[in-house]
């Protein structure tokens, strides 16, 4: 098949890179010309496991081109992708400025039948809007369809995602484009759900929204763990035995983050509110999310009492592991409260560091994640990278003034840590 992606960032790379690998021959399209000029190169601008060899691989042998032409991309393909950003409004709904314009480009373009992927996460109706933006900009009055096709990648896991999905789910206004979506997406071997576009649109919202509530609902249970001497860990795995419920997205910590789950779930409940439902339920949600944040930073005040002119040591800047992703961090956000309290940081983390520099410009940035606690009153876990697992506790030990170690992610064992001569302080242990 002959794709089209619109947007290269951590959906759209990854989506049109897969493609590429599976056979078809895809063509991706920024409006960033020094993006384009590095990915044109075998260069990729964000770390995602697996996919820079991916690419280069899928440059040398012709299946995977960039430009920074929509026209182009219009042209030499059959099927074209909209994988451009969505963000969030003050009020809580979605910018769909980007969809809008990149609608408007593709109608200018259009000369013959196409068919428009929605595959950003976009509010229900998005592609109705998206149909009559094509219908009214389109000189050339050419025939169309709109799909949505949403996305379910996790940050870090991208690649394995894509190439072995849990289901692929393609909204459609007629049947005409059901059979290239299909042969797209039949080398994936996964089963394929065809819906109509709304009930499409909605999945994804519902589905992040519902994640977003199983980690809230694990931090709760976290709180009433240290309240009543229980271990979040042992109660987690027990009820995750339940098929009915799944051990997954139980792991209590410092509350969730990224570009995904804070803004859909903010965009869910206003779109809830627009169809006249009050979506409590995922107000609650963002409510126990703040919280944990405020409770971990109570830990810390309550241990060290006096933050101004401590120094932190802090492991982890992205907001999860296995990727270099900064945004809406919880990693970002609790440095940040931490420098707005008077302490002074030192920092590590595995793939971040660059992107945290516009975020945290004051604080000082280590290489090695055994030399972060050196010369710090305390060292705090922020992000789930297992090569924190790893760490040199003997040498952090000897390094810190007092060995302290606020654990946001559950990386060690409090047993052990207390056997070792810490003053450990976790989630929910």
């Amino acid at each position: 098949m002959k794709l089209a992606i619109i947007g290269t960032g951590y959906v759209g790379l990854v989506t049109g890179t897969c493609f590429a690998e599976v056979g078809h021959h895809v063509i991706c399209v920024d409006n960033d010309a020094a993006k384009v000029k590095t990915l044109q190169a075998g260069g990729i601008p964000i770390y995602e496991p697996g996919l820079e060899d991916l690419v280069k691989k899928n440059v040398a042998s012709g299946h995977l081109k960039f430009t920074a032409s929509t026209a182009e991309g219009v042209e030499k393909s059959d099927v074209i992708f909209i994988a451009v950003p969505t963000p969030p409004q003050p009020d809580g709904s979605v910018d769909l400025s980007y969809i809008e314009r990149v609608a408007r480009d593709i109608a200018a373009a259009m000369t013959s039948y196409k068919i428009v992927v929605d595959k950003s996460t976009v509010p229900v109706k998005t592609g109705e809007k998206v149909a009559e933006t094509i219908k009214r900009y389109c000189a050339a009055k050419v025939e169309f369809d709109v799909v949505s096709n949403p996305e379910f990648l996790r940050e870090g896991f991208a690649v394995g995602d894509l190439m072995n999905p849990d289901r692929v789910v393609i909204g459609v206004r007629s049947q005409r484009p059901v059979a290239a979506m299909t042969e797209i997406y039949t080398p994936f071997k996964a089963p394929i759900i065809v819906t109509d576009i709304n009930s499409a649109e909605l999945i994804k919202h519902a589905a992040n929204s519902f994640l977003a509530l199983k980690i809230s609902y694990i931090n709760a249970i976290a709180t009433i763990c240290e309240a009543a001497g229980a271990n979040v860990q042992e109660v987690a795995h027990g009820i995750g035995l339940d098929e009915r419920i799944g051990r997954r997205f139980l792991n209590a910590g410092i509350g969730f983050g990224g570009s995904c789950f804070p803004k859909d779930l903010s965009a869910f409940i206003k779109i809830s509110e627009q169809v006249g439902y009050e979506f409590k339920l995922l107000k609650e949600v963002q409510h126990i999310n703040a919280g944990q944040m405020e409770r971990f930073l109570k830990k810390i005040t309550d241990t060290l009492w006096v933050l101004k002119d401590k120094k932190i040591g802090v492991l982890g800047l992205a907001f999860k592991q296995n990727t270099d992703d900064v945004r809406s961090s919880p990693a970002i956000d609790l440095c940040q409260r931490l420098l707005k309290d008077g302490a002074t940081l030192r920092v590590h983390d595995p793939k971040a560091m660059d992107k945290a520099k516009a975020l945290l410009p004051n604080v000082t940035y280590v290489d090695d994640m055994n030399a972060v606690a050196d010369g710090c009153d305390a060292l705090v876990v922020a992000t789930e990278w297992d090569e924190f697992k790893q760490l040199d506790l003997a040498r952090a030990k000897k390094g810190l003034t007092h060995p302290i170690m606020f654990d946001g992610r559950n990386l060690f064992d409090p047993a052990e840590m207390e056997k070792l001569g810490w003053i450990y302080k976790s989630v929910g242990r």
